[in-house]
């Protein structure tokens, strides 16, 4: 092992985070900002592509200020970000065209739900997805239709599109390396897992040229160099993974069966399967690159739910009524439970396994005793449920039960979250000192690529449990508690589609 400095760029939905880790994979310094979002209809989020290099750009200079370095004295880069956002820009000017549209948006909702009569079971074979409104491609399809800049750049093959990783690495190389992680590519819903490249009868049917996609690398390993007048020095991007497949790693679930659920803007759930993909098209569940290192693929089955932590966000922006989204759990402890009240954190609708984008946030059980405290409980307890819809589908499509789950993101500080998701999914849920999994896995990937840790063991033997939480209720009180649950979910779902029929 060699003396290290491997700084990271988390590119969160919300925010950019830099860190800087030495060769024991601990924190020297870090540095986070937000960026701004927009909203300009219900069912749309976007970002600004310069706002997120800006903040970008930032970020490193106060982490690097923070520890004293110069940009010559970083060994390598490693970078993780949000998935399946799109951002295109101009191949000669390098100005991106538009805004980029998040992840979460839904503004093809209607697209998909056509799409699928025609196209599901077979994309859903090949891409690991089901066809919905995270798709990229959708979202470029939507662009090419409606952003004239982009139609126009697409016909003189000067349009790019890259998800975040993408983005970042283009700027940080002076625009000289147009590059994806395998990851991210397999969650772009254009990448054909069977065949180990794009989907170009998919990209055909929609019209999006594939000479605008990205060159796809493994996670791990130099994917560009930065240029010495953008970062200040050369040095080598050695890994770029998505984000939920960066604390899956972090989190040390290499071997089959290993399981994580990040707890961030929305719950995911990830489980390693191994090197060959699984995907079962009835299941609702994603099939998806974990990683690739060294030309090796690794596969990963998820589900998600989009708006949890959104969810609590909203009971500190929306309903006000806490001020850190911290205050959370000291809120929901005010009650001793959650008073009847159910909340179906839909908030920009509903991901596995229902994949309804016409689904909304709705919250059922308000009676005349119903205290803020009941709101708050019910919305940790609702990002437990959404957990549980998809958990044991997962179980049964890998062959494997999920006995113990590894937690990380911002919740996972909630110890009320936590035993109640050791209740309700009846496993064993441990936390990890440093539950910053996601740049975590990112400096690991770094630190492997460029020599710092001989191999994966050596790597992961950095990391220390913390804290353990076992079940401690009856599996009647678990039964009856999902039961309600199913019944809040069925009743959230289709909201705006059957709106809109009256």
């Amino acid at each position: 092992m060699s003396t290290a400095r491997l700084l990271v760029i988390d590119a969160g939905t919300t925010g950019i985070r830099a860190l800087i880790y030495d060769e024991n994979a601990a924190i020297l310094a870090q540095a986070y900002t937000e960026f701004p979002q927009y909203h300009p209809a219900p069912d749309r989020v976007e970002q600004e592509p310069s706002d997120i290099w800006d903040a970008t750009q930032a970020m490193i200079r106060q982490a690097l200020d923070a520890a004293e370095l110069q940009p010559g004295e970083i060994t390598a880069i490693g970078i993780t970000n949000q998935r399946a956002t799109t951002i295109v820009w101009h191949a000669r000017t390098g100005e991106p065209i538009g805004r980029a549209i998040v992840w979460q948006d839904t503004r093809t909702a209607d697209r998909a739900e056509a799409l699928n009569a025609e196209w599901g079971d077979r994309v859903y074979a090949r891409t690991g997805w089901a066809i919905a409104p995270v798709y990229s491609s959708l979202s470029l399809e939507w662009m090419l239709a409606n952003v004239p800049e982009a139609a126009a750049a697409a016909e003189n093959d000067q349009l790019r599109f890259g998800t975040v990783d993408s983005w970042l690495i283009y700027r940080l190389t002076g625009r000289a390396a147009h590059v994806i992680s395998a990851s991210n590519a397999s969650v772009t819903g254009s990448y054909d897992l069977l065949a180990g490249d794009w989907y170009r009868e998919w990209l055909d049917a929609l019209g999006i040229p594939a000479s605008a996609y990205p060159e796809v690398r493994d996670d791990s390993g130099v994917l560009g160099v930065t240029a010495a007048d953008v970062f200040g020095a050369e040095v080598p991007i050695a890994s770029a993974i998505a984000d939920q497949h960066s604390a899956l790693f972090a989190q040390g679930c290499i071997e089959p069966g290993m399981t994580k659920c990040t707890h961030g803007t929305g719950t995911f759930l990830d489980m390693t399967i191994g090197t060959e993909p699984l995907i079962d098209t009835a299941s609702g569940l994603t099939t998806q690159i974990a990683w690739r290192l060294n030309g090796e693929t690794v596969y990963a089955l998820e589900g998600y739910a989009g708006s949890t932590g959104s969810a609590v966000q909203w009971l500190r922006d929306g309903a006000e009524i806490i001020a850190t989204s911290a205050q959370s759990e000291e809120l929901a402890r005010s009650v001793p439970d959650n008073g009847g009240v159910y909340f179906v954190p839909a908030l920009t609708g509903l991901s596995a396994p229902y994949w309804d984008a016409y689904a909304r946030g709705t919250i059922f059980g308000i009676s005349p005793g119903t205290k803020r405290g009941h709101l708050a409980r019910a919305t940790l307890e609702g990002i437990v449920f959404s957990v549980r819809d998809f958990m044991d589908a997962m179980s049964t499509v890998s062959g494997h039960p999920i006995t113990r789950i590894a937690v990380d993101g911002g919740a996972s500080r909630n110890d009320l979250l936590l035993q109640f998701q050791a209740d309700q999914l009846d496993a064993e849920v441990v936390r990890p000192r440093n539950t910053e999994a996601t740049s975590l896995g990112a400096a690991l990937l770094a630190g492997l690529a460029t020599g710092v840790w001989a191999n994966a063991a050596e790597a992961l033997a950095t990391q220390e449990i913390e804290a353990s939480f076992t079940p401690a209720v009856s599996a009647d009180t678990r039964a009856a508690q999902y039961r309600t649950w199913k019944r809040a979910v069925e009743r959230s779902r289709g909201w705006l589609r059957d709106a809109g029929e009256e």
